[in-house]
């Protein structure tokens, strides 16, 4: 699939590669913090340097004066380095100013990237908080004293959620309130989770239910401030996966082809949308459904494993486990 990208993203990704002068692809040798995030086995990781002009009264006078990057990723995981870089050097930030700086202001930087990308923001900005911490110890810097909590255990304590990207719980509930993040669709978009094997997604305490708690307690936190007469409607929330019974359901077919549009329409299209595929419900019968893969997904090498791990693990779990999906 040809991503749309802005104009502005589009030259400094072309000028990165070029090693067009005042670009910032490189690393900085003997740098003042160094940040990474990402995995190379996950597809996307990024190497953050930066060189400060020390000041020798105070450290958080510290401005950094160079910044560089080394990316194994996509166009736009090279534009949003090249981004932050210029942002941080043009406006003479120190590090602690440098933190402000969020995914967000990297995507208008760039005028816009496609939604499936949006990640790659969230990785440079990632990438420049591990920097900061590490130039705070070097420095005798006290972030914490300073009130700002850049969650360097995240990746070290928590329960692994998402193995394929290595994510851990606190991390991903931290990035859904920060994004404001409301349906699997817009989380793996923003940080990737769930966007490889899929079977965090759905498992036991897995990505929607994460999603669902994280919410859940918005909305108590917001019935608990808003006064009850202004209706219960405002506190709803996307509605949940409806959980699958063991049990044969009492349905028509007609109420269980709605019940199987429904689900593909919700959760399992708007997941192979993300990646330029599609799917078109062919026919059902009985508990046998037929499909047809569209776009990007039809010529997939991993096309049976979509169906088997997103389509018919999906269709089971939220509506009956009888179910056995077909490529037709």
């Amino acid at each position: 699939m040809a991503w749309e990208y802005s104009k502005k993203t589009m030259e400094l990704f072309l000028a990165a590669c070029a090693g067009k002068p005042g670009t910032h692809l490189g690393e900085i040798a003997e740098p003042d913090g160094l940040g990474e995030h990402g995995s190379i086995a996950c597809g996307d990781k990024l190497l953050f340097t930066f060189k400060v002009e020390r000041n020798e009264n105070d450290p958080l006078n510290d401005k950094i004066v160079e910044a560089k990057y080394l990316t194994f990723g996509c166009t736009s995981a090279i534009a949003a380095s090249e981004a932050l870089c210029l942002i941080i050097e043009d406006q003479h930030l120190t590090p602690v100013d440098a933190l402000k700086i969020t995914n967000q202001d990297i995507v208008d930087f760039l005028e816009g990237l496609p939604e499936q990308k949006i990640h790659c923001s969230v990785m440079g900005a990632e990438a420049l908080q591990a920097a900061v911490f590490d130039w705070a110890k070097k420095r005798g810097v006290s972030l914490n004293a300073l009130g700002i909590d850049i969650h360097a255990e995240e990746q070290e304590e928590g329960r692994l959620v998402c193995k394929c990207f290595a994510l851990t719980e606190p991390y991903i509930k931290r990035k859904i309130r920060e994004l404001n993040l409301r349906t699997i669709p817009e989380l793996t978009s923003a940080i990737k989770a769930g966007g490889a094997c899929m079977s965090c997604i759905h498992s036991p305490g897995g990505l929607q239910d994460i999603l669902e708690e994280v919410r859940g307690a918005e909305k108590q936190e917001t019935q608990n401030t808003l006064l009850p007469i202004l209706g219960a409607d405002l506190y709803t929330l996307e509605p949940p996966m409806p959980a699958a019974s063991n049990e044969p359901q009492n349905l028509s077919p007609f109420q269980f082809a709605k019940k199987i549009e429904r689900v593909i329409d919700t959760y399992i299209r708007p997941m192979l949308q993300r990646d330029g595929g599609d799917l078109e419900l062919i026919d059902i019968k009985d508990t046998m459904v037929y499909v047809e893969l569209r776009g990007a997904c039809a010529n997939c090498v991993g096309a049976s494993q979509t169906l088997k791990n997103l389509v018919e693990r999906t269709l089971r779990e939220q509506i009956d486990e009888r179910i056995r999906v077909i490529q037709v």
